[in-house]
């Protein structure tokens, strides 16, 4: 989860310096459904692994 979020970090933070996002709304959304999906597979995988 940690490296999923740090990958999401570092790629907005690329789209805002290049003024590609420039609506915070839509920064908002992105942000939250990147952390969701990073928690999501975190689940998984804990599942997969059995812990």
């Amino acid at each position: 989860m940690a490296l999923l979020s740090g990958v999401l970090f570092v790629v907005l933070g690329i789209l805002i310096v290049t003024g590609a996002i420039t609506d915070w709304l839509v920064l908002i959304g992105v942000l939250v459904l990147g952390l969701a999906f990073a928690g999501l597979v975190a689940i998984i995988a804990r599942v997969f692994r059995g812990k």
